[in-house]
This record gives structure tokens, sequence and C-alpha cells, in this order.
């Protein structure tokens, strides 16, 4: 039977210290550490016979001029365009990026971290698949590599995130469904754990109460964050009746999906209700009709991410976000809003 190898961070967790201190008093910094966790340290890594990895050492002691990124899907096109944004913004930093699928999947998300963390890159950028699961793997790697999150954050580890602005966001959906005329709503998410997800859905409730919009809560789908989950949404909702004046969806894919399914059953968007998405993925523009959503601003996001990785801006805030545009298109774009006879046409926006 093959012997289990013994990991720095199994020394370190016998020895009482963080990994980083057992990296110290284990390495050429060894005079950074006090003689008494220093000795304490070397007898626990003899006990269990610890050696260290030469490869991962040579890798921690000099620069990689790389950096890792972990993402929950790369079928997702939202996710890919981050991924652009981020490769081009560490181009113009002479630096390469390294991706990993984590497969909506905390498990696997875990092992993409640790490969990274192990000293083959000099920083992380991750996406966190998951609020809660997603979080002690990220705080250990912390703890020797410099981290930032995107896009969905988990929360109170002390670790950066930068992302849209997801209140301010949803206000400006509502706010825009409200003069055209939208009296009841529809919702469908993909929350989980996760919160960005989560705000939008409390801002949506909040937004519709203040504005006399009807939206109950057997009218919030749950879906997952494909074109998939958005027509396993709209079917569902077909189920319950005659349908609202409009469906707001918490992603653009899902989007995508419940018009799919609306068109198929012969119902028309925006002729017969609107339907709006979230992000303004590329394909938000190309479909049929055109997907009115917010878009958020990935370039800025991405370049905010690499700075504060490197160290060349600082990090005031755990949370840092940038406000969404909303880009208004044909989904919800009725010549006539029924709560406002006689308003002038209005005229989807080239986007």
């Amino acid at each position: 039977m093959t012997r289990k190898r013994v990991r720095l961070a199994d020394v370190a967790e016998e020895a009482g210290v963080s990994a980083s201190t057992a990296s110290r008093a284990l390495g050429f910094d060894s005079h950074l550490i006090s003689p008494e966790t220093r000795e304490r340290v070397r007898l626990v890594a003899q006990r269990m016979g610890y050696r260290a990895n030469p490869i991962a050492r040579s890798l921690r002691m000099s620069s990689t001029a790389s950096i890792g990124m972990v993402v929950p899907s790369i079928m997702n096109p939202f996710f890919m365009e981050l991924v652009a944004h981020v490769e081009s913004c560490l181009a113009d930093e002479q630096m390469a990026l390294h991706l990993s699928n984590s497969r909506d999947s905390h498990t696997v998300e875990d092992q993409h971290i640790r490969a990274f963390s192990s000293g083959s890159v000099d920083g992380l950028i991750i996406v966190p698949c998951h609020e809660i699961s997603s979080a002690p793997a990220i705080e250990h790697a912390s703890l020797s590599l410099p981290i930032v999150q995107l896009d969905r954050p988990c929360p109170n580890i002390g670790i950066p995130s930068i992302g849209v602005d997801d209140r301010a966001s949803i206000t400006m959906i509502m706010d825009h469904l409200h003069t055209q005329g939208v009296k009841t709503l529809a919702l469908v998410t993909n929350t989980g754990a996760n919160l960005s997800s989560i705000a939008r859905v409390h801002e949506a409730l909040h937004a519709a109460s203040k504005l006399g919009m009807d939206l109950q809560e057997n009218r919030i789908f749950e879906g997952c964050q494909s074109i998939e989950g958005g027509i396993e949404a709209a079917r569902a909702l077909r189920s319950q009746g005659p349908l609202p004046d409009a469906i707001v969806c918490l992603n653009d894919l899902l989007a995508l999906g419940v018009i799919a399914e609306l068109r198929k059953r012969g119902i028309r968007v925006p002729d017969d209700l609107l339907v709006t998405g979230f992000d303004d993925i590329q394909f938000a523009a190309l479909s049929t009709p055109s997907l009115t959503t917010i878009r958020q601003p990935l370039m800025q996001i991405a370049r905010t991410a690499v700075q504060i990785l490197l160290k060349k801006q600082t990090n005031t805030y755990t949370r840092t976000t940038f406000k969404g545009e909303l880009i208004v298109r044909e989904s919800t774009t009725r010549l006539y809003p029924p709560s406002q006879p006689g308003a002038l046409p209005i005229t989807a926006l080239p986007n």
C-alpha cells in the first residue's frame, strides 16, 4: 500500500501554525520565525516524514509571471467574456493566465485552488461556485497566495471581491418595466448560495412592492444558470395559468431559454409579455427579439481585480462594485405601453 504523501498543510496543522509560517520555518526564511516556533515545526515535519517539493519551492522563491483563474463554467459566455478581459489586463502587465474550470463543483474547485497555491502562479482570481462551500479552500489558499474574488463573493473571509452593483442594477430594470406599464411579474433566478443572485431577488421584491407591481412568491422560479434552466422555468410558469406582464431573469442564458420556450408555445415577446436578462452577453443583442438586459462593465471589473492582485491599487473596501448599464432592446419595447395610452412610440436602442 502506497503511503500518502505528507503535505506542508498537514505539518502546519499539526504544529498549530499557518501554512506560510510552516513554509518559512522549513525554508530559507527561517530567520523570520522565532526559534521556538521554528524548532517545533521542524520536529513535527521530521516526525511526520515531510519532504519539501523542490519544484514547488523553487517556484515560490521566484516570480512565475503568471496568474491562475478559476471560473464555475467555461460553457457560460459571461464567464468566458470575463476571462478574456482578465487575460487582456494581465497581458498589459506581461503576465500569463492559467485557466481552470470548477464545473460548479466546490470539490473540483478545491482541487484547482490547491494546485495553484502550490507555487505554480503568483496570484489567483476566482469566481467562487458557492458562497459557503468555497470559502474554506479560498481562505486557506490566501495564507500563501494573493487572491481576488470576482462576481459572486464568499463574504466574511477578508478577501477582496469585485463585481457589479446588483441592487442598483435590478432597480434600473424594475423602474424600466414600471414605465412600460408592467403590473404583474415573474422572476427566474439561480440563487443556490450565490450572494449576487440573492441580492438581486431581494431588490426585485423590494422594488416591486415600492412600485406597486405584483411579484408573488410562487412566481419566483429557481433554475440552473443555463438556457435549459430558462426553458424549464417558462414551462413551470405556464402551468400556473395566466401569464404575468413581464418575466425578469437574473442572467441572460435564463432569459434566452424563457424566450425560446414562449416562442415555441406561440407566446410573443414583447407583444404578449416582456422579458429582461442580466449580463449582456454577446448573444443578447443577436437573439430574436433582442434582449433588454444589464451590461456589466467587465473590463473595469477585470482591470480593478488585476490591479488589486498585483498591489498596484489599494483595496480600501473588501467589496468593490461598479454600476451596470441598462440596455433597452426589443424584448421590452412595446409601441404603446398599456399604462400610458397615447404615449410616443419607443424605439429599441441599437446595442
